[in-house]
């Protein structure tokens, strides 16, 4: 391959969150290979309210080679050990998402199995106790894990809380370090060559004429380049995951961060409490057609922790997906590929796994199909298999009698994760393939969280013996109660992560 034939020239269209992650990590892989221009408008708002991650941000961080201390202190980030729902399965009923393990490795069948075991062998243990990211969680404390498999630090998964405003302030800084130009105006055209059908560059509405050979949409929920100017179309998830609003606002801190992402079920939808080292985040997700925009705004208002710190800003959207997100030139990444609203924080995450996939599959100018189908078939997984996760919390409720709640508990679900829910009452075993995003800890915590009861399991199991079983599954839970008030109080452990003394 000769090199007039290697992309030289990559335009990014949109900023935010998506545009600079994405400005960043292909300036930090390419260096000055590739020339990288983000286009983008002061006047054009950015959503920037996802500011609760999950675990696998710290790939990302690391490819960018992002300093954890300089990032917490930029960004007012606070560490995330998982997600407590409160009011899902039923009005009074909460339960905890950890990161992650349940228990800890040991010979033979998966751990869930033998809890599973132990449980119809008479042994009171409930899940909960069997993760140290939920025990410290609940007493407000936080610990890193740690690489030696005998320790039950080990078995902990962490993420962050941060703002998003200025994390993508921070990621611009980063990547206008290492070259990336970026272009202040609104986008007035998209050429294209007639015979391929390819961009070929960008025009603002001052007229400036910014060339390229790949182009990636970050342009949000407007999609301009994969949706207006490609012609691919939305398939919309709104039957499934009906809400389509949010209203956000912040309000002030409360002496003492708490190390977990708060969602409470509504009449309508459910409200998210993200705590920042300045501010509290909180929003209400909800269905337009059960609740007006005036009522859902109320209704956040008056459940917030203190005092409001700014005006309640309303986001609109539908929920789905792009089956093709790289067509020909052009690859869209953050929203403009597709929406999942933010129960289980993954927006970030399908914002660097489309880099990820980019990056594995980075073209030569020809952009050759075969590795557009190769992305858009693992990212049209990747989307289905975090659709059946959120609707599973949707779905599987008892003691809510709310139009929403109703609707969500009677409808056809998707085949996937009928097969799923069936498979895990009858046998425990939980059906994954082996790419997906959230793995068995993630099922098996929303699974038992939600109400639904794994009536048997793995038959292998049965050569265990039970009395051994049993101990071991109780000494797994009493070192985990025993180790959780040995750690540092959340904030302690932040403002020791900072380099604070």
């Amino acid at each position: 391959m000769e090199a007039r034939d290697r992309i030289r020239r990559v335009v990014i269209l949109g900023g935010g969150t998506a545009g600079w992650m994405t400005a960043a990590a292909l300036s930090r892989s390419f260096g000055r290979a590739v020339d990288v221009t983000l286009l983008e408008s002061e006047a054009i708002g950015t959503v920037g309210v996802g500011e609760a991650t999950i675990p696998t941000i710290h790939w990302f961080n690391e490819l960018i080679g992002l300093d954890e201390r300089e990032f917490l202190r930029a960004t007012k980030a606070t560490f995330k050990l998982g997600i407590e729902f409160v009011d899902w399965t039923a009005p009074g009923h909460r339960y905890f998402h950890p990161f992650g393990q349940f228990g800890a490795a040991l010979p033979g069948v998966a751990f869930h199995h033998r809890w599973l075991k132990a449980r119809a062998d008479g042994m009171d243990v409930p899940l909960p106790a069997l993760s140290l990211a939920a025990q410290l969680a609940r007493q407000g404390r936080f610990a890193k894990p740690v690489g030696d498999a005998r320790s039950i630090l080990s078995t902990l998964g962490y993420a962050y809380h941060f703002d998003a405003g200025l994390y993508a302030a921070y990621l611009r800084q980063m990547s206008e370090a290492g070259g990336v130009r970026r272009v202040e105006g609104k986008l007035q055209a998209v050429d294209r060559d007639g015979e391929t059908g390819f961009v070929t560059a960008l025009t603002t509405e001052r007229g400036e004429r910014i060339d390229g050979d790949l182009f990636i949409d970050c342009s949000g929920f407007r999609a301009l380049l994969i949706g207006e100017a490609m012609g691919e179309p939305f398939e919309d998830w709104s039957h499934w995951l009906p809400c389509d609003r949010a209203v956000a606002v912040p309000c002030a801190r409360l002496p003492a961060t708490t190390p977990y992402t708060r969602s409470t079920a509504r009449a309508a939808g459910w409200q998210w409490r993200i705590p920042l080292q300045h501010r509290t985040g909180n929003g209400y997700v909800f269905a337009s057609r059960y609740v007006s925009e005036d009522e859902a705004t109320a209704t956040l208002m008056a459940n917030l922790d203190g005092e409001a710190l700014a005006e309640p800003r309303l986001l609109r959207f539908t929920a789905g997906t792009r089956r093709r997100p790289w067509r020909d030139n052009v690859v869209a990444i953050g929203l403009s590929s597709g929406f999942l609203e933010p129960l289980e924080s993954t927006s970030i995450h399908l914002i660097q796994s489309g880099i990820t996939k980019l990056l594995t599959l980075f073209p030569n100018r020809d952009c050759d199909p075969a590795l557009a189908d190769r992305f858009n078939d693992v990212f049209t997984r990747d989307m289905d298999g975090i659709k059946d996760f959120l609707i599973l919390h949707y779905h599987a409720t008892s003691g809510r009698s709310e139009p929403l709640w109703q609707h969500c508990r009677t409808m056809e679900l998707p085949a996937t994760l009928v097969a799923r829910e069936t498979q895990y009452r009858r046998s425990g075993r939980l059906i994954l393939d082996g790419d997906e995003l959230f793995r068995d800890a993630s099922w098996l915590a929303v699974l038992n969280g939600q109400g639904i009861v794994a009536q048997g399991y793995n038959p292998l199991a049965d050569a265990i013996d039970a009395d051994g079983n049993r101990a071991q599954v109780r000494q797994i839970a009493d070192v985990i109660a025993r180790a959780a008030p040995t750690l540092p109080l959340h904030d302690v452990a932040l403002a020791q992560a900072m380099g604070a003394t």
